[in-house]
């Protein structure tokens, strides 16, 4: 039986699983605004998924949120959001209990960092309780035009290439190739600057990503596929984020 997220108020900021129909609109709505739709968000992925939301605690504003779907290994991969854009066939030898993240969004108006650490920090907690071995996602690029990001996803190829018996292949009718693009030397400022903040905070804890970005008409994105075993994070990071969750 897993462990759920728990209650967890750090500094201003609340995290707690979504309980309510009320929580569940909010949190559509909340993520169609950050990814710029109108309306609501939502798919049929939503029904099976743990919803987690974080509550400014003086305002009461939602002001993130995410979910999470646990697999007891990789052969359960088909049920995942990010197996509808990736042949991850490969990764379906992974013997470890997974956990796919998705659909993260934080208000536009809202960009403390505290946001992210409360986040991370139960997501921590969760990792730990549920033995979990790798997390795994789609991770974001706003817009579909592969020009402002040459730097960041040459970069991606450079220095964080999933490995080979890992690597998730092409099954999206529409994708960037990595060393297609014809971006040989990344500007490492621009790379990093151009890059969503939650990759950011997979590859400084040892992620690695896809080979090629997927173009998303409906989100209006470029994602790519994101993973992050636990045992590669660094020590010292799991400390930090321990430390947030206690």
């Amino acid at each position: 039986m897993l462990h759920d997220i728990p209650q967890l108020s750090k500094g201003r900021y609340r995290v707690r699983v979504a309980r309510s129909d009320r929580d569940i609109a909010d949190l559509q709505t909340l993520r169609a605004l950050a990814f710029g739709l109108t309306g609501v968000d939502h798919d049929e992925f939503d029904l099976i998924c743990t919803q987690v939301v974080i509550h400014d605690i003086d305002s009461g504003e939602m002001v993130c949120c995410f979910r999470l779907l646990a697999l007891d290994s990789g052969a359960e991969l088909e049920q995942s959001y990010s197996a509808q854009f990736y042949e991850l066939s490969a990764l379906a030898t992974f013997p470890g209990r997974m956990v796919e993240l998705g659909r993260f969004s934080v208000h536009p108006q809202h960009s403390d960092p505290d946001i992210l650490r409360v986040a991370w920090g139960a997501l921590a907690h969760y990792v730990d309780e549920n033995n979990i071995e790798m997390l795994f996602g789609c991770a974001s690029f706003c817009g579909t035009d592969t020009t402002r990001y040459l730097d960041a996803f040459a970069m991606l190829k450079d220095r964080h290439p999933a490995p080979r018996h890992w690597q998730p292949g092409i099954k999206a009718a529409e994708v960037h190739r990595f060393d297609s693009l014809n971006q040989t030397r990344p500007i490492a400022k621009n790379a990093i600057l151009n890059m969503p903040t939650l990759l950011r905070t997979y590859l400084l804890m040892g992620g690695w990503v896809s080979d090629h970005a997927v173009v998303d008409r409906y989100l209006n994105t470029l994602h790519v596929f994101t993973g992050l075993e636990i045992r590669a994070i660094p020590a010292v990071r799991k400390r930090l984020l321990r430390a947030v969750a206690s």
